[in-house]
């Protein structure tokens, strides 16, 4: 049995060594770049990455826990323990917080050539983008809420396919890599009017950290006080995205005895 801190501990550096530390520097490498440095794929293929590299870091011990809204609905559905939930949760909020610091001294001396020391949420220097999701100026708050919503939906659903050994479930040792290409596709196709933050622990650390390193408070006030619909939009949706995997196919999967009954029973065909 894996211990709590050891729990943490893993699922802290996955978030600090890969996902966020991959995709936080390629925004601000696009960011500080003007576009010469990288482009708005480069941002969702970077996040993909990480993702991928995460997963197969905390996989063997979390199931790859890196999203505080699937953790907190694992436990709803009740898969997980509150000791679990708080040890993943944990984990996810302190590596990304250590991410965004690391990031942060990576581009330290590009960030005050850019901004000539003067960090602004919104402007044509602006970077506070680089470290958490502000909605598209002419998306509504209501908009936007559904545009994280839907994401995290079809998120949870990707996940469930992905991981579903129950339906047509993908091998094992492809499952990151398939998380990593499900996050790009969301990127791809969903990513405009909020920069799909889909992930509470991906987006609120971040944003803790930037309002004590100089971004200050309107980083919470920024967007119509946008920064409450990251935390609870990706965590409605994960619960809304795993009912109607539900309803629509784990329900009208086959009891495990009667897939390996039709396993046993092709093996037999095929001989």
């Amino acid at each position: 049995q894996s211990t709590a801190a050891t729990i943490v501990l893993l699922i802290l550096l996955s978030l600090f060594l890969f996902t966020q530390v991959f995709g936080l520097s390629s925004v601000a490498q696009v960011v500080f770049g003007k576009g010469n440095t990288g482009q708005y794929l480069s941002i969702n293929m970077a996040f993909g990455i990480g993702v991928t590299l995460g997963i197969h870091a905390a996989g063997g011990i979390s199931g790859g826990h890196l999203n505080a809204a699937i953790t907190i609905m694992e436990f709803v559905f009740g898969n997980l323990t509150w000791k679990k939930v708080i040890a993943y949760t944990i984990g996810q909020f302190l590596g990304s917080f250590m991410a965004a610091a690391t990031v942060f001294g990576l581009y330290y001396d590009t960030l005050h050539d850019y901004t000539k020391g003067n960090f602004t949420v919104t402007g044509p220097t602006a970077t506070a983008m680089i470290f958490s999701t502000y909605p598209a100026p002419h998306v509504s708050l209501l908009g936007a809420f559904f545009t994280e919503f839907m994401a995290t939906v079809m998120l949870v659903l990707g996940v469930k396919v992905i991981h579903d050994d129950k339906n047509n479930a993908a091998l094992k040792g492809t499952r990151p890599l398939l998380c990593g290409i499900l996050v790009l596709g969301i990127g791809l196709g969903m990513g405009m009017n909020t920069g799909y933050a889909i992930n509470p622990s991906r987006d609120l650390p971040p944003r803790i950290f930037t309002a004590i390193a100089g971004w200050g408070t309107e980083v919470f006030t920024a967007g119509r006080n946008w920064w409450w619909v990251p935390v609870t939009a990706p965590v409605l949706g994960s619960i809304a995205g795993a009912l109607i995997y539900k309803l629509v196919i784990e329900f009208h999967n086959q009891p495990d005895e009667e897939i390996e009954y039709d396993k046993e029973q092709r093996n037999v065909e095929t001989s």
